[in-house]
């Protein structure tokens, strides 16, 4: 086979091009490969906060990087105060800009990360890479005030092995240690501190969720809202993200038939012509002041239990199997109420992952069985929109078939027309215009969800029916790893409640009129893939993205089940398995406190007898070892101590070391003299006597510094 010249030419290129920049940083000096290694550590730890700060800091934080980066491998000098002045007034102007203050949280964290920015422009001492490594820890937690998702912990795990790999070389002033050696070291570090932080979590007393700092910016994420405008809801489809997980009490664990499966969420009662809206304040208002009523709920038969682990959505609502009778068990800090339209609601927004159970039952009915005042709200309309659906409404009731029979013939008639209209369940209905029921009867005939729904309760209140939307999540699918049900943002759906003599309120759906096998079979829309989607495709098949997907989520619900959501009430229940029979919070306080205690009696034990039963020469020797590591030269613990002195002698012929050469050879004789306790205590003195090279300018050498 006949490889082209040019292919060979350009393969021999790019290896040469490699080659010469990986020998470029192998011999780059000291100061700059630290700084180059901890301007990238730093570049790490503020990356997942991109999403947070205003849009202008990553670009300016990452530009300023560069440019230190810049300044450190063409040996450059650092700018001078006026500049770094300039940049920091910028900063903080932008900053009081965009978030309209200095103070906060989101302001705060957009200044920590633009100060620790700014401060590697000053990186000239050891005591700046002191401030720049704390500046760095204190961002590292930052970012979990956002998020504590597994991923942002394995990120935030990289960076401090990162900060402490910088840390560890920052108190190595002398020679060139190698990157991975410091790595080892704070790895191992890392490693042993593991148990303290495994007993802390375990045992220091929480009185609020994991970082107890709620997010200051109550705006919705992406998934349900208390306003439905025709046509949002469709875009939910694109978002596949877990809203919440359940873990059914029931044999198997398997949830009840999908045709049952409604997780409640707002409900809709007024309407604009344009956006249908959630909340008593209309209700109240169109009842002339008089309020809503109760909710009347009637629950028959055995409840079903389950457990709900519910994604943040920084709103009040609380997500249930319709119907609960009773309130949710909800951790110490919150409290559930039920409004008179069956949704529960928090005493404040859900900013972390939140599990509670709960019990409901699928056979139930609500609301008052006779026609009252309380009911006028829900056959109100705004005047001028949906002309042609009223005339349709006015023909319906003037239909002697239907006359006399009730609200249900003309809800099964609507119905009827539906099955057999021609209408369609799309994602991509088209706009939607002024009149968006008459659209959708009898123009398009394409509606997602809510145009379905929207449409269908306009019909209802235009024959007088009291009718209202119900939004929340229809369906969901079991993780075959963890068995939980999976419910999904893109599972959002939007259905109907029509009022009916004698019975109150019952469901209505009729998206499953239009597409049955969305409700019964659970059959949902699919959305088209884009480029990457059809490429992953080609590469992976359809299944095996699905049970990588499947693993992924159920090793994320391990992570929310037990390190988020490990309670204070969790904390109380493992010392009620340790015999604490009422335990609290200073109960946590007192076995931490011994803990702590008993591990520092260990430690001191530990060192006494390690101090008495290690020879006192081996511990000298042990002392000097650790002392040229510090200084560049490593040696095997098997030397003898003459052979110490002379590797000493060959690594620096300067003689800065002759004095220490002199000592190991004193101890080489006087270790093997007649009777080498008796010359013990002298050498002793001497270790403690010698000079070493940079001990006493060491703190003005900086580990981590440019000259100018």
């Amino acid at each position: 086979m006949n490889v082209p010249p040019h292919s060979s030419s350009g393969s021999r290129t790019g290896s040469s091009a490699s080659s010469g920049l990986i020998q470029r940083l192998t011999s780059l000096p000291r100061e700059t490969r630290d700084t180059l290694w901890l301007l990238l550590v730093v570049g790490w730890v503020i990356s997942p906060l991109t999403p947070h700060v205003p849009p202008w800091t990553m670009p300016f934080a990452y530009a300023l990087l560069l440019w230190r980066a810049w300044l450190a491998w063409t040996q450059r000098p650092l700018p001078n105060r006026w500049v770094k002045g300039g940049l920091l007034l910028i900063a903080v102007v932008l900053t009081v800009v965009s978030h309209k203050t200095i103070v906060g949280r989101d302001a705060g964290v957009t200044l920590i990360i633009m100060l620790l920015v700014l401060k590697t422009l000053e990186l000239r001492a050891r005591r700046d890479a002191m401030v720049i490594f704390f500046l760095g820890f204190f961002t590292l937690l930052a970012n979990f005030f956002f998020s504590q998702s597994l991923v942002v912990a394995v990120v935030m795990l990289l960076g401090l092995l990162g900060l402490l790999t910088a840390l560890i070389n920052s108190n190595m002033p002398v020679g060139k240690p190698p990157l991975a050696k410091s790595m080892r070291t704070a790895a191992w570090m890392s490693l042993l501190g593991a148990p303290i932080m495994l007993v802390l979590f375990m045992l220091f007393p929480r009185m609020a969720p994991l970082w107890g700092m709620p997010g200051e910016d109550l705006r919705g994420r992406s998934g349900l809202s208390d306003e439905m405008k025709i046509g949002s809801m469709a875009s939910l489809v694109l978002d596949e993200s877990v809203a919440m997980r359940i873990k059914f009490d029931t044999p198997g664990g398997r949830p009840p038939e999908q045709r049952h499966l409604y997780f409640r969420g707002p409900v809709m009662s007024y309407f604009n012509g344009q956006e249908w809206f959630a909340g008593s304040t209309y209700e109240a208002r169109a009842n002339n002041g008089a309020g809503t009523s109760s909710a009347e709920l009637t629950v028959r038969g055995e409840p079903i239990k389950y457990e709900v682990t519910m994604e943040a959505n920084r709103r009040n609502w609380l997500l249930l199997l319709d119907a609960a009778d009773k309130p949710p068990v909800l951790p110490a800090e919150l409290r559930a109420r039920m409004s008179p339209s069956l949704q529960w609601i928090a005493n404040r927004p859900i900013v972390n992952v939140l599990r509670y159970t709960a019990e409901s039952h699928i056979d139930f009915s609500s609301g008052p069985t006779e026609r009252t005042r309380e009911l006028k709200p829900y056959v109100q309309l705004p005047h001028g929109f949906n002309p042609r659906t009223q005339e349709l409404a006015e023909q319906m009731r003037a239909d002697p078939a239907l006359q006399g029979k009730g609200n249900m013939a003309y809800v099964n008639a609507a119905l009827q027309r539906l099955r057999s209209g021609g209408y369609t369940y799309t994602l991509e209905p088209g706009l939607t215009g002024t009149h968006s029921a008459d659209e959708f009867w009898f123009d398009t005939k394409l509606g997602f969800c809510e145009h379905i729904a929207s449409a269908f309760v306009v019909l209802m209140r235009g024959l007088d029916i009291p009718a209202r939307i119900v939004s929340g999540y229809q369906g969901g699918e079991i993780n075959g790893y963890d068995g939980y049900w999976t419910v999904r943002q893109a599972d959002a759906h939007a259905w109907t409640e029509v009022w009916v003599e004698g019975r109150g309120w019952i469901r209505i759906d009729p998206t499953g009129a239009v597409m049955p096998s969305r409700i019964g079979e659970y059959r949902r829309l699919q959305t088209p893939q884009g480029a990457l989607g059809e490429a992953m495709s080609t590469v992976i098949s359809p299944t095996m993205l699905m049970q990588m997907r499947a693993a992924w989520e159920a090793v994320n619900n391990r992570w929310n089940q037990w390190v988020l959501n490990y309670t204070q009430e969790r904390q109380l229940n493992l010392l009620r398995s340790l015999g604490f029979e009422t335990p609290s919070w200073q109960d946590l306080a007192r076995l931490l406190g011994l803990i702590a205690g008993l591990s520092a009696l260990i430690g001191v034990g530990w060192s006494l007898w390690e101090k008495n039963h290690q020879d006192p020469w081996q511990r000298m020797l042990q002392t000097v070892r650790q002392k040229l590591v510090k200084l560049g030269i490593d040696l095997p613990v098997h030397l003898p101590p003459r052979s110490m002195a002379q590797r000493i002698r060959a690594e620096r012929p300067d003689g800065s070391l002759e004095p220490v050469a002199q000592w190991l050879l004193r101890v080489d004789q006087a270790r093997y003299a007649p009777k080498p306790e008796v010359a013990l205590s002298p050498l002793q003195r001497g270790l403690r006597d010698l000079q070493w090279p940079g001990t006493s300018n060491s703190s003005s050498t900086p580990a981590h510094a440019t000259r100018p």
